[in-house]
């Protein structure tokens, strides 16, 4: 894989899109890829509320952890925005969030860094539009609970990683030490 992004790749270097544009956040690590039957087990999670799924598979999560060395002080779950979070009744990142922490041993920061754009959704979007989608659609609202702090971004699915890469920038920017990001599944 891609020691930065976590692409499948068949060297142990960096990818061509690590190569020619590097995003903030490093590394990306995941649990599985997202397909066949992960991409169900997700997609049951995201739009049919099927959280019960978390509790089988916090302990591959945590195995995925310790095996990709993730460091960490924190773990901040991407966050929807406040619109498709009503909409849905949840937010999925949170609950992956929630139940890493509680395998690993680490708090989960939830409601410091927020989506203040309702963007649409990336499932549709190709890389460059992906890129302009979540530019700027991330803040934080205090900066106390990331500053010199390794931050661990949490989410379900990890694609081109733009989203992870925007919530990066503004972690950085509010003085977070580093940034890394830790998926249940990447996309091949």
């Amino acid at each position: 894989m891609c020691s930065r992004c976590g692409r499948p790749e068949e060297a142990r270097q960096l990818c061509a899109v690590c190569r020619a544009a590097p995003l903030s956040v490093s590394p990306i690590r995941a649990t599985f890829l997202f397909e066949g039957e992960i991409r169900d087990v997700i997609h049951a999670l995201k739009y049919r509320g099927a959280r019960d799924i978390l509790n089988p598979l916090a302990g591959r999560m945590a195995e995925s952890w310790h095996y990709h060395h993730m460091q960490s002080d924190v773990l901040v779950p991407v966050p929807l925005h406040t619109n498709r979070e009503a909409k849905r009744g949840y937010n999925q990142a949170a609950l992956i969030a929630k139940a890493i922490g509680r395998q690993v041993g680490l708090p989960v920061i939830s409601e410091a860094l927020l989506r203040v754009r309702d963007t649409v959704s990336q499932t549709r979007l190709n890389r460059e539009e992906r890129k302009q989608n979540v530019d700027a659609a991330f803040t934080c609202v205090t900066c106390a609970p990331f500053a010199n702090k390794r931050v661990t971004l949490v989410d379900d699915v990890a694609t081109t990683g733009t989203t992870l890469d925007a919530c990066a920038t503004a972690l950085l920017a509010c003085g977070a030490q580093s940034v890394n990001a830790f998926t249940l599944a990447r996309a091949p």
